[in-house]
């Protein structure tokens, strides 16, 4: 279904009580903690869970799922690595909450009222210590939270493992296999006694799921929250076809989102991760990055400014045209193959990088994703008998062809800087404000508001979610006079720009 102004109005949405206004919080969350310092969120942020922690090999080769675990509490509702690695896990939590000022002032300022009493929400995103303080936020606003990963490479197994200590029903592991994915889904889902009425999806995998195994659980599902374009893609494709039968929210195409988790996040955290699995230097290096969206606009950017060489493929000619104006050099992907020095996928398409492309490669040439999709590029294509695989340290991997040539496979097509890296908390921050405030808005919105359909987040939101963030940097917003609102035709307090506005 093709989106429409009325699937953007934002006149219905009153804001509540417990929106509160930025300014009166300007210093709340400036604080720094005293007892964890700089030199401990280095380390968190540099060494995965498996790292983080010496295990016997025994603990390593048993698969959680055949391990009988119990948090302090006696429950056993979860499945972790390891529920020893709780401590650790709650330091790195505690960090990201300095960094995410909004959803704090949000849990602080909400949990009175407790917006989300009630709501059983079953979650599948990257487990990450900071999905970990949306988490706990939602429980703090009266949600019952079960959560599972949509990645099975990005989760910190010891942020999992704190999690499940403070109660949350979380089924995840860093490495898991195609089966153990589905089986965590499945565990979040299908239990006796607990219907969940809303979703939270990262990638659309969970929705797809529901409705292939318990599609009768819509019929009390309030609402969906999706913030992927993958995810968003597929709930568009189920509205097209008349399949959607609740409403859902697009998260990922608001303002707040596009630019920052997709725009800035990326420009920082693709550098970090080709850093920390290559060593490698950038400048002068050829580069093609496939897409240019907003991933595809981060990733440009920060290469650009480390002095490499970047060609641009795209589709759409209005982001084609961007490219050109912006300084890169837009070829198809057959033009530049072979004497390009890295290829990053930003399109959350399928087969973007193909066998043949792969075989036409030059030797050491490096591959790996940044989009939500792992269908980019063709990895199955590569384990043929012909071929082999060698892995020389954690995600990342040697394919050797015939004559000795390598091609350095970086996370096996998953997303580089959540598998091989971190993102920027701060980033992370925004994305998950708006996910809570979508839930809250979905969950609380009465009857009739919401059709089957896929609605954007109301802009008023939109600003909400920034102006929680200002406080941070010290920033002090203008403030229209009457006369000036009633020349431009705005309410003082906005929305301060119709939904056509292009940011």
């Amino acid at each position: 279904m093709e989106r429409t102004e009325s699937t953007q109005d934002t006149t219905a949405f009153n804001m509540p009580d417990w929106m509160i206004q930025f300014a009166d919080q300007k210093r709340e969350f400036n604080k720094r903690p005293t007892k964890i310092g700089r030199r401990s969120l280095s380390r968190s942020i540099s060494q995965s869970s498996t790292d983080s922690y010496s295990s016997d090999s025994s603990d390593d080769e048993t698969s959680p799922r055949d391990k009988q675990q119990k948090n302090s509490k006696g429950s056993s509702d979860f499945c972790v690595k390891n529920i020893k690695q709780a401590e650790f896990g709650r330091r790195e939590i505690e960090i990201a909450e300095q960094e995410m000022p909004a959803l704090m002032a949000l849990r602080k300022r909400a949990q009175g009222e407790k917006p989300l009493a009630g709501a059983k929400i079953v979650g599948c995103t990257h487990i990450t210590a900071q999905t970990a303080v949306l988490i706990e936020t939602l429980g703090a606003l009266g949600a019952q939270c079960r959560w599972a990963a949509c990645n099975i490479y990005s989760t910190l197994n010891e942020v999992a493992a704190a999690l499940a200590e403070n109660g949350v029903a979380v089924f995840s592991w860093k490495g898991e296999s195609e089966d153990d994915f589905w089986w965590c889904i499945d565990r979040c889902v299908n239990v006796e006694g607990w219907q969940p009425n809303m979703i939270l999806d990262d990638g659309g995998d969970l929705t797809h799921w529901i409705y292939k195994k318990y599609p009768n659980m819509f019929k009390k599902i309030k609402g969906i929250v999706e913030e992927s374009v993958t995810g968003v893609h597929r709930l568009y494709q189920l509205s097209k076809a008349g399949k959607l039968c609740v409403p859902a929210m697009n998260v990922n195409d608001s303002v707040t989102k596009q630019k920052f988790d997709n725009l800035y996040c990326c420009r920082e955290s693709i550098l970090d991760g080709l850093k920390r699995t290559t060593d490698m230097m950038f400048g002068g290096k050829q580069v093609v990055v496939c897409g240019y969206g907003e991933v595809g606009k981060g990733c440009c950017a920060a290469l650009k400014a480390m002095g490499s060489i970047v060609y641009v493929t795209e589709i759409d000619p209005i982001c084609a045209l961007q490219a050109c104006m912006d300084g890169f050099r837009l070829v198809k992907l057959n033009e530049v193959i072979r004497q390009v020095d890295i290829v990053i996928t930003c399109t959350g398409n399928k087969n973007v990088v193909t066998r043949e492309h792969l075989d036409r490669m030059k030797n050491g040439c490096i591959v790996c994703n940044m989009g939500h999709s792992n269908t980019e590029i063709d990895v199955a294509s590569l384990r043929t008998p012909e071929l082999t695989w060698e892995r020389v340290r954690s995600q990342v991997d040697h394919v050797i062809w015939p004559d000795g040539k390598r091609m350095v496979l970086l996370a096996e097509g998953r997303l580089l800087n959540l598998s091989c890296s971190t993102v920027p908390t701060f980033v992370l921050s925004i994305t998950a404000t708006t996910q809570a405030l979508a839930l809250i808005e979905l969950y609380n919105a009465p009857e009739g508001r919401y059709k089957q359909d896929v609605y954007l987040l109301p802009k008023k939101m939109d600003e909400y979610v920034a102006s929680l963030h200002l406080p941070t940097f010290d920033a002090h917003l203008t403030e229209l006079s009457d006369e000036q609102a009633k020349y431009l035709g705005l309410n003082k307090n906005g929305p301060f720009k119709p939904n056509y506005y292009r940011y």
